[in-house]
């Protein structure tokens, strides 16, 4: 069995990036992390701390907030894609599903699907077929297909992100806050969702997300941000351990939560990337 989740080959790779905003704010700081195939790795921090900037930056949509990536480089299958166009990006097997959902409203369940398989051309029986997958893993949405997509719940609007980003045969799905607004219950539905989709149909994750008690439950490896920058990293099971995340994240001190730059015996492991 692959220690900790993680393969030999890396799809992704995200080398000393800085992103700057309105060409003053520094907002990541020497950002590395990288994706192996198959995987799930999940990004981790407060809010605020740099997680949805480093996944627009992966998938090209900064220009949109006046934002760019100044230094570094992004590269997936080891070819530089930071200057690709998002769509350009999606046909190379990257999408994201955006935090807050973002279906179509005035579309219905299904319709939403569909113009996930947008740019496919392999025909209405594939697509048909993928439809159908979709509803196996979300069987609600199958209930729901012919609903005006903005009278469903949050739930629903988060199963129907994620299967019309599936409606496009990705390799790598970017997915950003998914518990965001979710009761407890639904977020574990999500991810065994998620698991499931990873180990089924081979799709890799990277996920960000602040709810770090359940992201460590379902990922093979763990990066956890703060204030732009990385400050830790590990397989999932040991960051689980760590006394550290046990106190600042996971809840697990009467101390209340700290940064970990105020501990003195915390020393952050740069992992710069040549």
């Amino acid at each position: 069995m692959l220690d900790a989740g993680r393969t030999e080959e890396t799809l992704l790779e995200v080398n000393n990036i800085e992103v700057i905003y309105n060409h003053v704010i520094l907002v990541l700081k020497g950002v590395s992390l990288s994706v192996p195939k198959g995987g799930i790795t999940a990004l981790l921090g407060g809010n605020g701390a740099g997680k949805t900037t480093t996944l627009k930056a992966i998938s090209n949509l900064l220009h949109s907030e006046r934002g760019e990536v100044t230094k570094g480089s992004i590269l997936y299958r080891g070819e530089r894609v930071q200057d690709l166009g998002p769509s350009d990006l999606v046909k190379t097997g990257v999408i994201q599903v955006m935090e807050g959902r973002h279906c179509f409203e005035h579309l219905t369940v299904e319709e939403n699907l569909l113009t996930g398989a947008y740019t496919r051309d392999d025909g209405k029986a594939a697509i048909q077929a993928d439809l159908d997958m979709v509803y196996s893993y979300f069987p609600r949405l199958k209930e729901r297909r012919k609903s005006q997509a903005g009278y469903t719940s949050g739930g629903e609007q988060q199963m129907t992100a994620i299967g019309r980003a599936l409606m496009s045969r990705p390799e790598t799905i970017l997915l950003d806050e998914p518990s965001m607004g979710l009761a407890p219950q639904l977020v574990e539905q999500i991810f065994q969702i998620v698991k499931s989709v990873n180990e089924n149909e081979g799709v890799t994750f990277l996920l960000a997300e602040q709810n770090t008690n359940v992201a460590l439950r379902y990922a093979h490896y763990g990066y956890i941000l703060e204030s732009g920058r990385i400050v830790m990293d590990g397989p999932a099971a040991e960051l689980r351990e760590n006394p550290d995340v046990k106190e600042f994240y996971l809840g697990m001190s009467e101390e209340g939560r700290k940064s970990f730059r105020d501990v003195r015996s915390y020393r952050r492991r740069k992992r710069w990337l040549s």
